[in-house]
């Protein structure tokens, strides 16, 4: 996946965004706060229409997918 650039819903913050692009977790997270200088003094409420790049190695990792199988 290539970098992609994404537009904050109202009030979304930063985890919630990462989540609704491409699934991530913690690292994901990490890594779009590397690729964003100054976005974490927002992250926990972001301005509406605030563009956020999403970079490639944001793509969740097989270790921060926690799969659960119903017929354990």
């Amino acid at each position: 996946m290539p970098d992609v650039t994404a537009r904050a819903l109202q009030d979304e913050s930063l985890d919630a965004l990462v989540w609704r692009i491409n699934g991530g977790g913690a690292s994901a997270v990490e890594a779009v706060l590397l690729a964003n200088p100054g976005l974490a003094a927002s992250a926990a409420a972001l301005p509406e229409n605030t563009l956020v790049t999403i970079p490639e190695s944001a793509a969740p990792r097989a270790e921060d997918l926690q799969l659960i199988n119903l017929w354990d």
